[in-house]
């Protein structure tokens, strides 16, 4: 079995973001993957409005979902639901899908339809440039706040700017339709309230709660990975 981790939106390096599930994962002799996405500028060319959009993040997320034909969990986190459901439609080495308070879009919903209309208070959006990303003062507060000093002091360094246009781009699958899914609620996310995971995870097989923050695979990585195993 392996693992392929599909991170968010407006942060680079998901290997990063990972890598404290990831090891405890290695330790039971399951690997794992974290794709770059093109629309967070990891692939060479920069986010923005003439930059990568969702195409290309599902393209980069399903050459590694076609890489061999060992069984896969993807672990889609937050915007990663929005470019799994169509990277993993089809793709025969996939068996599960675990959401991380993250999105199941139908075919044809974007990542937008998701919102009440407007862009959250912790992003800032640059409509000249056609980029968005994470307020950094806003950062620790909203998404950080349960984990240790060491991840909060690194995490800055692997924010991203992200091309705005994979908000408005509409999904042309929808994985979780045909795969076994998972919803992981992070009960005390400040960035998508539980309410509204709970919400999402109605499409989902099943639902799991954990009390975390946005990122349980950097605050509870044990949980996470007997979570993982457990698939």
């Amino acid at each position: 079995m392996r693992v392929v981790f599909v991170h968010g939106a407006c942060v680079r390096d998901g290997s990063w973001w990972w890598h404290r599930t990831a090891d405890l994962l290695r330790e039971r002799g399951v690997s794992s993957v974290a794709p770059p996405l093109p629309s967070c500028g990891e692939t060479g060319v920069p986010g923005g409005a003439d930059g990568p959009g969702l195409p290309e993040d599902v393209a980069a997320v399903r050459q590694v979902l076609r890489d061999g034909d060992e069984p896969t969990v993807v672990v889609a986190h937050s915007y990663g639901g929005i470019v799994t459901a169509e990277a993993a439609a089809g793709v025969g080495s996939v068996r599960h899908l675990l959401l991380v308070s993250s999105y199941l879009p139908e075919i044809g919903q974007s990542l937008s339809e998701f919102g009440n209309g407007g862009p959250a208070p912790f992003l800032d959006v640059d409509p000249d440039a056609g980029t968005f990303g994470v307020r950094p003062e806003l950062l620790v507060g909203t998404f950080l706040q349960d984990c240790d000093p060491e991840v909060r002091a690194d995490a800055a360094d692997h924010l991203a700017r992200q091309s705005v246009r994979v908000t408005a781009a509409p999904v042309g699958a929808a994985a979780w339709q045909q795969v076994p899914s998972t919803y992981l609620v992070c009960a005390e996310d400040r960035g998508t309230p539980a309410r509204l995971q709970r919400e999402f995870a109605r499409r989902a097989g099943s639902v799991v709660e954990l009390d975390a923050g946005h990122h349980p695979f950097l605050s509870r990585p044990a949980a996470v990975r007997d979570l993982v195993l457990s698939l």
